[in-house]
């Protein structure tokens, strides 16, 4: 594991990415809304990412994803796909992968049970 970047908002949102055997794994903490998008879109699509870009986020520590954070997730799938790579959830509790799910990302974006589950697909 090497090349972790973090950035957090003490109390409301932290991401902290690392790349294991070439993928990007950002674990994803607290709150997404408009006061952290950047921050989180940053973290997803930054633009020193290697090519293919293979990303995973793990959403089990999201406690609260509003349109911002799923318009970050579109974005990101487009930029991801049309590179050649991928982009999966993992372990989105079950109040944010119902959202995920009744806005349609999970008919674009593969959810896991959890990062190692996401990792092997």
């Amino acid at each position: 594991m090497s090349g972790i970047h973090q950035q957090k908002r003490p109390g409301r949102f932290s991401v902290e990415s690392e790349v294991v055997d070439g993928i990007v794994v950002a674990t994803v903490r607290g709150e997404i809304d408009d006061d952290v998008v950047n921050d989180f879109g940053g973290a997803l699509l930054s633009p020193d990412a290697a090519l293919p870009p293979r990303i995973v986020v793990d959403l089990s520590g999201v406690t609260f994803l509003d349109s911002s954070g799923i318009n970050v997730f579109i974005s990101a799938y487009h930029r991801v796909s049309g590179a050649g790579g991928w982009l999966r959830i993992a372990g989105a509790p079950n109040p944010i992968l119902a959202l995920i799910a009744m806005v349609g990302i999970d008919s674009l974006i593969d959810c896991h049970p959890d990062v190692e589950h996401a990792l092997e697909a």
